[in-house]
């Protein structure tokens, strides 16, 4: 699965993806959401939970030039690759 197969797909199939491909890295809390950071294929993936409404708001590639990346990097070794 290519990147730009991934983001065509609609978020339940991503939703679908992950579970039968993906690995559970992390989870952090950020603003009303809990994001949840997957490995897929050797790419970061981050699902956006929104708890409040009990429902998956997103699921993006994980975006190195986020303030997120200080929440994980806190709780895991990132490959230093993705700090630019």
């Amino acid at each position: 699965m290519t990147r730009d197969r991934f983001l065509a797909l609609t978020l339940a199939e991503r939703a679908k993806w992950l579970y039968f491909n993906g690995s559970l890295v992390t989870s952090i809390r950020y603003y009303r959401h809990k994001v949840n950071l997957y490995m897929l294929d050797k790419v970061y993936v981050e699902v956006f939970y929104n708890h409040q409404q009990d429902r998956v708001d997103q699921i993006e590639l994980l975006d190195v030039n986020s303030k997120r990346m200080n929440f994980y990097a806190d709780q895991i070794k990132l490959p230093t690759d993705l700090v630019k």
